[in-house]
C-alpha cells in the first residue's frame, strides 16, 4: 500500500472515459485545469466558422501525424467531429497510435453549444447574444419600460 503523502493531499483526476459528456468538459475548463486538450477534427473551413473555445483543428486525415508530433501520448484528449462516425474513427485512429487518455465528447459542437460552452470563430463572432446576455443598458430600459406600463 502506497502511503505517499502527496498522494493524499493532491486528489488525482480520474482518468477520462471513453466517451465524456460535455458537462464534463465545461466543468474542467471552468476549474482552469489545463492538463488536457480539445481536438476539432472537421475540416479547416469548418473549425473556422465555429469551434469549441480553444479546441485546436486537427483535420481527420492529418490527425495522427499532427496528434502524434505535438501532443504527449499521455495527454488527456477530447475529440469532436461533425458526426459521431467521424468522431469515434478520430478517436480510434489515436488510440491506436498509442495515444492512452482518448475520449470521444458526446453530441459534439451542438451539444457543447446547447449547455453554453464557450465558443469562437467567424460564425460564432456574427451571431448576436440573446436578450440581455450582457447588456445592462438595454435590461435597465426594458425594466424601466415594463414599470411605465403598469402604473
Amino acid at each position: 500500500m502506497s502511503n505517499n503523502l502527496v498522494d493524499n493531499i493532491i486528489p488525482q483526476q480520474p482518468p477520462i472515459e471513453p466517451q465524456s459528456d460535455v458537462h464534463v468538459l465545461k466543468a474542467r475548463l471552468e476549474w482552469g485545469e489545463p492538463a488536457f486538450t480539445i481536438l476539432d477534427v472537421r475540416d479547416r473551413d469548418t473549425y473556422n466558422e465555429g469551434h469549441i473555445m480553444g479546441a485546436m483543428s486537427m483535420p481527420t486525415e492529418d490527425l495522427v501525424n499532427r496528434a502524434t508530433s505535438s501532443l504527449a501520448k499521455s495527454r488527456d484528449i477530447y475529440i469532436y467531429g461533425a458526426n459521431e462516425d467521424e468522431t469515434s474513427q478520430a478517436v480510434q485512429s489515436l488510440r491506436s497510435a498509442g495515444f492512452e487518455h482518448v475520449s470521444q465528447l458526446k453530441g459534439g459542437l451542438a451539444a457543447w453549444k446547447a449547455i453554453g460552452g464557450p465558443t469562437e470563430g467567424i460564425v460564432e463572432a456574427l451571431t448576436p447574444p440573446g436578450p440581455g446576455d450582457y447588456n445592462v443598458v438595454s435590461r435597465m430600459q426594458e425594466h424601466t419600460e415594463t414599470q411605465k406600463k403598469q402604473v
